[in-house]
């Protein structure tokens, strides 16, 4: 999701252990988390996937969903209740949408097409802050690469010729894992530029009783609908909650297949000067990981804590765009 507004953000600095955010307010940084532009340049091999599923893979860590993975999650369906993950779309330009979904009805109930159907198009620009969409592994490039290190110059006017989101027109289906952060805290949201860092992950998962494995599908709840909801929307692509860059490599060693939050999963400012966005380059473009940005967990943070399980199926269906650079879908977590 590294629009123009993301790329403008302005990274924080970490200095003397002190980690800058949001308005360069100083949040004492955790122990052993200061990550600076060397360390993330250093992981990008140390924590790479290329070549792990071959030279022409390109699934990355969909891989890690394989059939035994699937029957676990599918024995996770106990109550039969379906929360969607997805935000409404968002039709009026805000402050977090330079990009307006638009919906236009090109035939109504008072001028039916034939006498007798209404239709109508739907046009939108889903990367970005607003609407929930996933990435594909041909999102972002890092000195002229991919994921598996294929060219960036694979992606055309035509199109992404490799990692495209038609690869995974199948669908994603796995076990879903829900980290609510702000619960973990006892607050209703997360402060814009609030770091999430793996000793809040490790914590989380010791209150939730559950471990994040291979091949699951983690979603970060940062509360962002919920203050959007009470406060207005924000320009989240400079200010907002999210994980720290040192969250990487505990991702890594969990082999999750995919990620997701409710904003775009980096904290902004990023805390690591010169590197705008080190989750998504690390997650997308190392490990081969796709993400699902902006997506709505109060819902399902709300159903997860009446039934005291934070795990559920996790379903997903990108739409089939040969070439896609990714795609606006609707998560579905069945409990």
């Amino acid at each position: 999701m590294n629009r123009a507004a993301g790329v403008a953000a302005v990274s924080a600095a970490v200095v003397a252990g002190v980690l800058l955010i949001g308005g360069g307010s100083p949040v004492p940084a955790q122990s052993g988390t200061a990550v600076d532009k060397a360390t993330v340049e250093r992981w990008m091999t140390e924590l790479s996937n290329w070549g792990r599923w071959g030279k022409d893979d390109q699934l990355g860590t969909i891989n890690l969903i394989t059939p035994a993975k699937r029957k676990q999650a599918a024995a996770l369906v106990k109550e039969g209740i379906s929360v969607s993950l997805a935000h409404d779309t968002l039709k009026e330009k805000a402050p977090d949408n330079d990009s307006p979904f638009e919906h236009k009805m090109t035939a109504t109930g008072r001028t039916p097409l034939e006498g007798a159907y209404c239709l109508d198009t739907y046009t939108v620009s889903y990367h970005g802050w607003a609407h929930t969409h996933m990435d594909a592994l041909c999102h972002m490039f890092y000195k002229g690469k991919m994921y598996n290190g294929f060219p960036q110059t694979d992606v055309t006017e035509k199109g992404a010729g490799k990692l495209g989101v038609n690869n995974v027109k199948s669908g994603i289906f796995s076990r879903g894992i829900l980290m609510d952060i702000p619960r973990l805290k006892g607050v209703a949201s997360l402060e814009p530029g609030t770091p999430i860092f793996p000793a809040d992950l490790e914590a989380w998962e010791k209150k939730a009783g559950v471990k994040v494995g291979s091949g699951d599908v983690v979603f970060i709840r940062t509360g962002r609908w919920a203050r959007r909801a009470a406060k207005g929307a924000w320009n989240v692509s400079s200010n907002s909650p999210g994980l720290h860059a040192s969250c990487a490599k505990w991702l890594k060693a969990r082999d999750i297949a995919m990620l997701g939050s409710d904003g775009a999963s980096d904290v902004m400012p990023s805390g690591v000067a010169g590197v705008t966005q080190p989750i998504h380059q690390l997650i997308l473009i190392a490990m081969g990981t796709p993400i699902f940005d902006n997506c709505d967990l109060e819902a399902v943070g709300e159903q997860a804590a009446k039934l005291g399980r934070w795990e559920f199926l996790l379903t997903a269906s990108p739409i089939a765009v040969a070439g896609g650079t990714g795609s606006p879908l609707n998560p579905i977590a069945t409990f």
